[in-house]
């Protein structure tokens, strides 16, 4: 019989915590400037117009206003916030031709050596 008992490891503690990635505001939803839109490793989601991308590939809004998500013909998945304000769109009327400016020759008579005064 053994005089000692004899010890196991434990087999606690290999749990890692989780790392919240994934999207956090979704299509159509408002985001306001700084707002983190998507957390993720590697680009699944590539950053689109008035989006900033960190070093850690999180995708955050550089402005407020509605988060947009589009794909491309291969497939590729971008990111966008639109903004509220309405830019007004500024459509230039067709100028009108300015008509050139006639010149006219005014013929002066010519100055006698007799009209000069000395």
């Amino acid at each position: 019989m053994a005089h000692k008992k004899g010890v196991g490891s434990s087999k606690n503690g290999r749990e890692s915590e989780s790392k919240r990635l994934g999207v956090k505001l979704f299509g159509g939803e408002f985001a306001k400037a700084g707002n983190i839109i998507v957390r993720q490793r590697g680009t699944a989601h590539h950053p689109g117009e008035n989006v900033g991308i960190g070093k850690d590939h999180t995708i955050y809004a550089l402005i407020d206003g509605i988060v947009v998500f589009r794909k491309t013909k291969s497939n590729r998945s971008y990111i966008s916030v639109k903004s509220l304000i309405e830019e007004p769109v500024k459509e230039e009327a067709p100028k009108a031709k300015k008509a050139a400016k006639k010149v006219e020759a005014t013929v002066e008579a010519p100055v006698s050596e007799a009209d000069t005064p000395e």
